[in-house]
């Protein structure tokens, strides 16, 4: 069972914007251990919905009464500081702590605090990891990026010393944690608006990997040479997998897929046979992500069955590569990739489905990724049969870089003959596809933002 002894002066602890997917864990968390828990939130969703099913007063708008009435307030990066209850908080001298703040000290309850990171594969490789530790009845405490199906949710409250949580590098977010594993995936180009530079982001990975204590483990992906260098900045022991990389620990040989797109492979640990896995979620960059989760679960002993059984059983989680549906003999998916290394992947996975035509509907995630990976997205895209940009999504930012979703598809168009448009109305779009696209085509909406909203309406 988890120590709270670091957080217990807090009884009654308010959360501004509750309804985010890292925050809504917390507060199930903190709710399960006995707190009083109450939040608010600008928008209702399906998330918020579940939090007062479970007994957690949420608040759609402000709740100055319930916040006055709290030991603490936990806010989460998108609220910003001149927010109306931060405000009233300030003056009242209530403790105010950022939500990567108040995680890290969550972590430093648990004995056994497993953090999944990189640049790419977090959500899916935490959820791999995950339900492995669930087949293996570990009752695993989970925090994680996206609906995982096995927990019917974002989190899980378990009974045990175990916190698999994935971890954000993000304005090095994942440095407040306080890990016993680690799995670093990948360190790739991205976040740069608030990173600058590559050498950055790597330096952020090498602290990261420096909060292992000496008996903790670290799990790392050889294909990746910055990924590699990062076993010099610790003093855990590690393991390394890989499919390029032959040195590596674990590997994947004997790579099939069937008509899916799903793998099935046979796993080697130190040039030995060490089981054959089939996995139920497509690309070659799932067998990847399987081999990291088989390298973690192996130093924890969970079994070979358990782990066969959990990745076969594994359906993915939502927004990744997910069927949304079928309309004229025409499929839908929704994908949250929106950067090119994640669309490339994608685009991969889907090669080996069949289908007669790929339909991409691509809306870039923030001003400043779509600046300075303008070239990048236009070749990722460029795989796609007929491709339609629609505008970008700003998130946090505003649009100070000079760029726009017309940008790509100049870029697009002037490289290739392939169809390629822009498309600002969904509407309009859901109109373009339903007279263009053919029995047997293959439509993805793709992006990290409302673009997942446009499956629904293509399929009404």
């Amino acid at each position: 069972m988890a120590n709270i002894e670091n957080i217990k002066k807090y009884k009654h602890i308010h959360m501004i914007g509750i309804g985010g997917v890292s925050m809504s864990g917390i507060a199930e968390i903190l709710h399960n251990w006995g707190f009083k828990v109450t939040g608010s939130d600008a928008h209702s969703s399906e998330i918020t919905d579940k939090l007062i099913e479970n007994g957690i007063k949420v608040t759609i708008g402000h709740d100055f009464d319930n916040l006055l009435k709290s030991d603490a307030v936990v806010y989460t990066a998108a609220v910003k500081k001149d927010d109306p209850e931060i405000i009233k908080a300030e003056q009242n001298n209530i403790p105010i702590i950022e939500r990567c703040d108040f995680l890290g000290e969550l972590t430093k309850s648990f004995q056994d605090t497993i953090g999944i990171s990189g640049t790419h594969g977090k959500t899916t490789t935490t959820s791999m990891v995950a339900t492995c530790f669930l087949k293996a009845g570990k009752d695993p405490n989970i925090q994680v990026g996206g609906i995982l199906k096995e927990i019917n949710g974002n989190y899980k409250v378990g009974n045990s010393e175990y916190f698999i949580i994935e971890a954000c590098e993000y304005v090095e977010s994942f440095l407040k944690f306080h890990p016993k594993a680690e799995i670093i995936l990948n360190i790739d180009n991205d976040h740069l608006d608030y990173f600058k530079t590559f050498e950055r982001i790597k330096e952020a990975f090498i602290k990261y990997v420096k909060l292992l204590p000496s008996d903790g483990f670290l799990v790392l992906n050889a294909d990746d040479s910055n990924c590699l260098d990062l076993k010099d900045y610790t003093l855990s022991s590690y393991t390394t997998y890989g499919i390029n990389n032959l040195n590596a620990d674990f590997t994947a040989k004997n790579i099939t897929f069937d008509s899916n797109g799903f793998a099935s492979f046979d796993a080697y640990y130190k040039n030995n046979l060490y089981e054959h896995f089939t996995l139920s979620v497509a690309g070659i960059h799932n067998v990847l992500n399987a081999l990291a989760c088989i390298s973690l679960c192996n130093h924890y002993n969970i079994s070979k069955e358990a782990m066969k059984s959990a990745l076969y059983e594994f359906k993915g989680v939502h927004r990744r590569l997910e069927y949304k549906g079928s309309y004229n003999n025409i499929s839908v998916y929704d994908d949250y990739a929106h950067h090119p290394t994640e669309i490339k992947a994608t685009c991969n996975a889907l090669s080996n489905k069949k289908f007669n035509e790929s339909w991409v509907i691509f809306q870039p995630h923030t001003y400043s990724r779509t600046k300075e990976l303008l070239s990048d997205f236009a070749e990722a895209l460029s795989n796609f049969d007929h491709i339609i940009i629609t505008d970008i999504y700003a998130a946090r930012e505003n649009n100070i870089y000079g760029v726009s979703a017309k940008d790509i598809v100049d870029r697009l168009n002037t490289s290739r003959k392939a169809n390629s448009e822009y498309i600002s109305d969904f509407a309009d779009i859901v109109k373009y596809i339903k007279e263009h696209a053919k029995e047997n085509d293959l439509i993805l909406t793709l992006g990290a933002g409302n673009i997942t909203d446009l499956g629904s309406m293509l399929l009404a």
